[in-house]
């Protein structure tokens, strides 16, 4: 990665961290709201587990991936 592109994730990188904890908290409560008495590490476990596969998924889709 050249300078520019590690300035600009530096720039980035608490905003690209508070989406992706926004997105594991917006599952964590559609889990919460749809299984009653859910096991919350369960869930969790599942959730990133998900949230990897789909960030494999989008690195494959993209130019060079």
């Amino acid at each position: 990665m050249s300078e520019i592109e590690q300035v600009e994730m530096d720039r980035h990188r608490k905003q690209l961290a508070g989406d992706v904890k926004a997105l594991v908290e917006k599952y964590r409560a559609i889990f919460d709201w749809d299984v009653p008495d859910v096991d919350q590490s369960a869930a969790d476990r599942l959730i990133l587990a998900e949230i990897r596969t789909a960030l494999d998924a989008v690195e494959k889709g993209l130019p060079g991936g």
